[in-house]
């Protein structure tokens, strides 16, 4: 899920990913992500960890771009296989702002798309 590579077999909504740090996957590791949201043109936002404890948890900070959601990912066990779980928070700016309910179904939705091709992806392998 840490690996820039993957991204997009994941999260479909990104066209590409690129680490912009040295090295593995780490906290401070920063990512530029090019996505293109349906009915929307593509965009680009520079993301970081800033909480990165492997296997167990991560957080991502949208350090610029214009959906200012940060996301956090936590696993437990789960017998022969690990639960996930995920939240996201931050505040819409300007008119976004009075959608925020109509964009955080639409948002919960999609992530739910996104871990189901996630599990499908691992599973498969």
């Amino acid at each position: 899920m840490t690996d820039a590579a993957n991204l997009s077999d994941w999260q479909t909504i990104h066209t590409s990913t690129e680490q912009l740090t040295d090295g593995p996957p780490r906290l401070g590791s920063r990512f530029r992500e090019r996505l293109k949201p349906p009915l929307g043109r593509e965009v680009e936002q520079i993301t970081e960890f800033t909480e990165f404890d492997r296997p167990r948890r991560f957080h991502v900070h949208i350090v610029e771009g214009p959906f200012p959601v940060d996301g956090t990912w936590s696993f437990e066990p789960d017998g022969a296989g690990t639960r996930v779980h995920f939240v996201a928070q931050g505040q819409l700016r300007g008119l976004m702002r009075f959608l925020e309910p109509v964009v955080s179904r639409v948002g919960a939705r999609q992530f739910a798309g996104y871990h189901r091709n996630l599990r499908r992806n691992l599973e498969g392998r």
